[in-house]
């Protein structure tokens, strides 16, 4: 046997960082729209006139629920590829992208900073592309993943943008919730 690993431990090893990553990844991203009070309940957010591409609340729930699923999914299969040349890189720019993704919710929802978050989404993209590069070489498979991730980006890019563009005033239409008295 010239083995180190035989194809059944690879495949569990795989699955061990998987079951750490895409529940921490689907959390943290669940919590971070929690804190920010994202979505169609807040207030604010419901007052601004909404383009006409814009989805229904559900969609976007599912939608990060599923994306938060595959980034972690690419994320655990290049975690797994110890030894693959730019696997340290890749894995620092993944890692700050979840941070600026993370970020992008209580900007626009809790601060109500629709111009910063514009801004954001666009370096969270232009970030995305790079680690999306980044994994397709350290294995193809995980780059694939991320495609879906970077497709929406887009879409939401276009989503912030045309918010602000019908809502030149939406930063004084109410109180930031962190300063929201009850």
């Amino acid at each position: 046997m010239n083995e180190i690993a035989s194809p059944g431990q690879l495949r569990l090893a795989y699955a061990r960082w998987a079951l750490v990553t895409v529940p921490a990844i689907v959390f943290l991203g669940f919590l971070s729209g929690k804190l920010a009070n994202s979505g169609y309940g807040n207030r604010w957010f419901a007052a601004l006139a909404k383009p006409e591409l814009i989805l229904p609340g559900w969609a976007f729930g599912v939608a990060w629920t599923i994306l938060y699923i595959l980034m972690a999914l690419a994320f655990a299969i290049v975690l797994h590829a110890r030894g693959a040349r730019g696997r340290g890189i890749a894995i620092a720019a993944f890692l700050v992208q979840l941070v600026l993704n993370f970020g992008w919710s209580p900007l626009f929802f809790r601060f109500h900073q629709v111009g910063q978050a514009l801004f954001l989404i666009i370096a969270l993209a232009a970030l995305v592309a790079i680690t999306t590069a980044l994994f397709w070489r350290v294995r193809r498979a995980a780059g694939l993943l991320l495609l879906p991730y970077l497709c929406w980006l887009a879409f939401a890019s276009y989503l912030n943008y045309e918010i602000g563009r019908l809502n030149p005033d939406a930063e004084s239409l109410g109180k930031p919730a962190f300063q929201t008295q009850i």
